[in-house]
């Protein structure tokens, strides 16, 4: 007969899953009896009333853990009811799947080992590697037979090589042309209710230009140093300004157009009677500021840009660029409403005058040599202008030659020549070829001995070649005429006094 204290080991399992139903002991104890202290026994497992022995041999009762005396927390096998308002009991530490003898669950299987490829077909594979088209596995299978074969090492580091010749880098900045283009296709789809004439784009442009160019200078910039260089009679001159001062003095020229169009002269708060003269050097260079380098009036761009230099109180500062910015606005959108008509209208500079559209052509010319200077001042490149805006200002100054060489000859820079011969006005004469290479250049017949001459292939004495951009440089004075590189053949004396007039055309 049982006890009554004896309990089913099945339900002794599931109220101590730790507990082995067959020892009767839980599956962390030692083989030697010792189990683990219990909750209100004190005494050693397996010792107690019911009998020496193993722990867990005979009756429940017998042997069992915490049974005796002082086992009043289970000595019936039974564990004691959990006091209301106390944690559970945690479970011991389970064992390793190692130590408890079970077996270990199955490996994964292994990936695809690497390709195992010949040497002819790992190096026929060095080209596409160079190139990165291998997939992942040749990738791999080619790099391990690199480190073994010293022959397909060099070779792939040759191909990898050639890659990098393939394709230049390209630079992050910006196409300095992909403003034009995304305008240009613009205006393609809707052209402008009120188009600006072409005479007048090139300035557009170039003010255009400037204007981005000083938008971001700092303080630093606007009062960097800047030489403004020219020609004048046999020799080269300059004058020291600031950024600011060649903004103002582009700002003060600009007025002789808008003067001719009818809007405000930046200088009318200016009165004629109180502009300073200036220095000793800039009245000399007021006084000898026609084409020829002869004297002329006071009233030129360069007593106009000193008169407005010498009435500030302080040097130009930043603040130019507003009015100047106005100003080149006001130009464009003035001759745009006019339709091109007025191309025209003489402008005075002084010493002599020019129509509309050649003004307006000169003021681009100038705007871009003085935007060089600029950003040569502050360390910046500056391309050149658009070649179509380019060809125009070439063809003003082969234009404007004859005129300089007549002047030249006046006042006795021009070189005598004994086979000069006047002809009428309008018959062809003695004739210098100017070849303008690049993509703003052409062809032009000079006529040496008289500005009414027409120009002739017939009696062309001389030819001089330049590129179109260091022709420019040329007529702007940046470059003296002994130093620019042309392609001379013919009449040498005629080849220079040709080359001085393209360096008087050049200004203050």
């Amino acid at each position: 007969m049982k006890k009554d204290h004896e309990q089913d080991p099945a339900r002794d399992r599931e109220r101590d899953p730790e507990r082995d139903p067959k020892e009767g002991r839980t599956t962390a104890s030692s083989d030697d009896g010792n189990g683990p202290s219990v909750p209100g026994g004190s005494g050693d497992a397996g010792s107690g009333d019911g009998g020496s022995g193993d722990a867990g041999s005979g009756d429940a009762g017998s042997g069992d853990a915490g049974s005796g005396d002082a086992g009043s927390g289970g000595g019936n096998g039974t564990p004691p009811a959990r006091e209301s308002g106390r944690p559970p009991r945690i479970p011991l530490p389970r064992a390793s799947v190692e130590d408890s003898g079970l077996p270990l669950p199955p490996a994964e299987p292994a990936g695809p080992g690497p390709l195992t490829l010949e040497h002819p077909v790992l190096k026929s594979l060095l080209g596409a590697w160079a190139l990165a088209a291998c997939s992942a596995a040749e990738t791999a299978a080619v790099e391990e037979h690199l480190g073994d074969c010293g022959a397909c090492a060099d070779e792939a580091r040759r191909l990898r090589e050639a890659v990098g010749l393939l394709q230049r880098p390209e630079s992050l900045d910006l196409d300095p042309g992909l403003r034009t283009r995304v305008l240009d296709g613009c205006l393609d789809r809707r052209p402008p209710r009120i188009p600006v004439p072409v005479w007048a784009a090139s300035y557009d442009a170039e003010t255009a230009r400037l204007d981005a160019l000083l938008q971001d200078f700092g303080d630093a910039e606007w009062h960097a140093p800047v030489r403004l260089r020219w020609f004048r009679g046999e020799g080269a001159t300059s004058r020291r300004t600031t950024v600011a001062g060649v903004i103002a003095h582009l700002l003060a020229v600009d007025g002789l157009v808008a003067v001719a169009l009818g809007l405000d002269d930046p200088l009318t708060p200016l009165a004629t009677g109180d502009r300073p003269g200036g220095t000793d050097e800039t009245n000399e260079a007021d006084r000898t500021d026609g084409r020829d380098g002869s004297r002329g009036p006071v009233d030129t761009p360069a007593r106009r840009t000193e008169s407005f230099w010498a009435a500030s109180h302080f040097p130009p500062t930043r603040s130019v660029r507003g009015p100047w910015r106005e100003q080149t606005h006001a130009l464009v959108r003035t001759v745009s409403f006019t339709g091109g008509g007025p191309g025209a209208m003489p402008v005075s500079y002084g010493g002599f005058e020019l129509p509309l559209r050649d003004a307006m052509l000169d003021r681009a010319f100038e705007c871009w040599v003085h935007a060089e200077d600029i950003a040569e001042a502050v360390d910046y490149p500056y391309a050149p202008p658009a070649p179509r805006h380019l060809h125009g200002m070439i063809d003003l100054a082969a234009r404007m030659l004859p005129e300089t060489l007549a002047a030249r000859r006046r006042a006795g820079l021009a070189t005598p020549s004994h086979s000069r011969h006047l002809v009428t006005a309008g018959r062809p004469g003695r004739s210098l070829r100017l070849e303008i290479e690049g993509s703003g250049g052409g062809q032009w017949l000079i006529p040496l001995d008289s500005p009414g001459a027409v120009g002739s292939a017939d009696h062309e004495v001389a030819h001089v070649a330049l590129d179109d951009v260091e022709f420019c440089r040329l007529a702007a004075g940046h470059v003296s005429p002994e130093e620019a590189a042309a392609g001379q053949l013919g009449d040498r004396e005629a080849i220079r006094d040709v080359l001085f007039a393209a360096a008087s055309l050049s200004r203050m």
